[in-house]
């Protein structure tokens, strides 16, 4: 077993069961891309098992901090079997749901969501990427599935080394799925999309939006960033009877139309407009719109702690727009993905908008990631999505 020595003092986070060691805390040793290694402290004392990553600049990522532990087939079995028996136990209102979420679970760098009766997986760190055939064994033995389509196509590869990956791991057929969510059909593409093809982690915060807009009477509703209209359905679902969905994909747009329709909804009171958000929230100011709850569910503008200063003008900027666009009342549901903005940050944002628009709220309450999206005590960055809901004065 190769060993991986840790610089003097650079042992805390390990000590604090955290599972990444950056390339500036190692002192030496190396090992071939995903192999498994033993990492001890500058004395030689044993502070984890892990899997080792030579192109990336987080070189280690810890698999346990068990010494008598083995890293086999049977440690990730345990590991999926434990991810997958956790969910079961969840108020998961959808057949749809993550099954591993990365760090979380145990398993750094994998992500697999269940859509129906299709996994659909991403290897994101070469650990994982190095057991990926016992992987997809073992993900389709613990569900009973036989089908799992791989979107190891994330830029993050790109960083471990690794080139992209798409297609089926094990099984075949249509790639096109329709789930249910509360009482809801929503289709994607697993093949196609963002992500996995959907965004899972919103389905709480889409039901709430929806029980939000019938309690408050909301009639008009603005979408922004909408995607294939989650939030959309969910104001229609609420009763609103116009409801705007602005993105700047034209697919993802078709697919929200073809949301609404799915769901019974009259085509009529649904508008999708193709066109750059910032721009569209500025020329409907200068016509005078006003909207009674407004979406803001942008794509990831700080993907680290590094773009956090430029990311944090693009989030005043849209949430200003925003603000001055509700009517006295309204709500704007408005959120961040960027794990370099945490909460605190997120909030000072958007007061910092609602100052420069003139306009104060009350923050009625505070949302993140649907639960089958765990985030741990040991380790905070899990917590990348977060959400403000905003009642104006």
């Amino acid at each position: 077993m190769k060993v991986i020595r840790i610089r003097a003092g650079k042992d805390r986070s390990l000590l604090r069961r955290h599972p990444w060691v950056f390339q500036g805390s190692i002192e030496k040793g190396k090992a071939d891309p995903g192999e498994t290694v033993r990492v001890e402290s500058a004395e030689g004392q044993f502070l984890c098992w892990a899997s080792f990553s030579p192109s990336s600049l987080i070189r280690v990522r810890a698999w346990s901090f068990d010494e008598h532990e083995r890293i086999d087939a049977a440690f990730f079995q345990r590991k999926i079997e434990a991810a997958v028996a956790l969910r079961a136990r969840m108020p998961i209102a959808s057949d749809a749901m993550r099954l591993i979420h990365g760090e979380a679970d145990g398993l750094p760098g994998l992500i697999v969501d269940r859509y129906g009766d299709t996994l659909c997986a991403q290897f994101l760190a070469s650990g994982v990427e190095r057991w990926k055939q016992e992987i997809a064994d073992l993900l389709l033995a613990t569900t009973g599935l036989s089908r799992l389509y791989e979107r190891s196509d994330a830029s993050v590869r790109t960083l471990e080394g690794m080139e992209p990956a798409t297609g089926w791991l094990r099984g075949e057929g249509d790639t096109a799925i329709v789930i249910s969510e509360h009482e809801w059909k929503l289709s994607l593409d697993v093949a196609e999309g963002h992500k996995t093809g959907y965004y899972l982690d919103q389905r709480d915060n889409r039901k709430k939006f929806a029980d939000l807009v019938r309690h408050y009477g909301c009639q008009s509703v603005l979408n922004c960033y909408s995607y294939t209209g989650g939030f959309s359905v969910a104001a229609l679902a609420g009763g609103a009877t116009e409801v705007i969905s602005v993105d700047s994909s034209a697919p993802a747009l078709a697919r929200a139309t073809a949301h609404v329709e799915l769901n019974g909804f009259e085509p009529s009171r649904h508008t999708a407009l193709d066109a750059d958000v910032n721009h569209t929230l500025r020329e409907m100011i200068k016509q005078g719109r006003r909207f009674d709850a407004i979406v803001l569910d942008p794509p990831k503008f700080a993907p680290t702690a590094s773009h956090a200063e430029r990311a944090a003008r693009a989030y005043k900027d849209i949430n200003r727009l925003g603000l001055k666009l509700l009517n006295p009342g309204g709500l704007l549901f408005t959120f961040s993905c960027s794990g370099g903005i945490g909460p605190e940050l997120f909030h000072k944002i958007v007061a910092g908008a609602g100052m420069d628009a003139a306009v104060d709220g009350f923050i009625m309450d505070r949302v993140g990631a649907a639960p089958d999206h765990p985030q741990t005590i040991y380790f905070p960055e899990g917590e990348y999505l977060k959400g403000l809901l905003i009642l104006t004065r």
